[in-house]
């Protein structure tokens, strides 16, 4: 089980400029339990396990799981600006969704598809991981140094549909109750503030657009 830290929040966090709702892909080692968490997370509206580093023709759980395609597994998170800030998902991130000083693996899984890396999609969202890897490696919290990787302009590739909704559907799976289970529990515990209870459910936003389509 991965030990929460307590970290601040970052220093530059300015407010979105966009309209509408904003996508960061992030990935922090097994996406079953990065998704999980961020399904817990308040102004989170999606959370899609998928894989993003790699090709659209490398991007299947048996191709990516040999470490060769350039793929991380990633989740892509959907979030209002209005809620919720680039910058408070990323101190959870970087708190309670992984351990970033842990470099090609997280926890029991080993392998370039389990590293720490975010997707960035713009300048802003690269300053503002930047600045904040910056601030938490001088306020020397972790034992060591922030590994987590900035790889701009990848396209993200959703997982099968097995791998969806994979913490929510299976709580009494053994990797989930070790591995997975503490992150949602710390989450509550260390941001009571970013926490929901009801998590936002691949699965929910499929049956709403199918009742849409009626």
């Amino acid at each position: 089980m991965e030990r929460a830290t307590l970290i601040p929040a970052p220093h530059y966090n300015p407010p979105s400029t966009q309209k509408g709702l904003e996508t960061i892909i992030l990935a922090g080692g097994c996406f079953w339990g990065v998704q999980g968490v961020y399904q817990h997370l308040r102004g989170v509206t999606q959370a899609i396990s998928g894989y993003a580093g790699g090709s659209s023709e490398t991007a299947h759980y048996e191709i990516v799981s040999n470490g060769q395609t350039g793929h991380a597994e990633a989740v892509e998170v959907t979030y209002d600006p209005k809620k919720i800030t680039l910058g408070d998902i990323l101190q959870v991130f970087f708190s309670v969704a992984h351990d970033p000083t842990q470099l090609n693996a997280q926890g029991p899984d080993e392998g370039t598809q389990y590293r720490s890396a975010i997707f960035t999609k713009d300048k802003i969202q690269d300053k503002i991981t930047k600045d904040y890897i910056d601030q938490l490696n001088k306020t020397q919290l972790f034992k060591h140094k922030i590994v987590t990787k900035l790889e701009p302009g990848k396209v993200f590739y959703p997982a099968e549909d097995y791998h969806q909704d994979y913490l929510e559907h299976n709580p009494t799976k053994p990797y989930i109750v070790f591995n997975d289970l503490p992150k949602i529990q710390n989450l509550e515990k260390l941001y009571p503030q970013f926490y929901k209870a009801e998590a936002s459910l691949t699965s929910n936003l499929a049956k709403g657009a199918q009742t849409e389509q009626k």
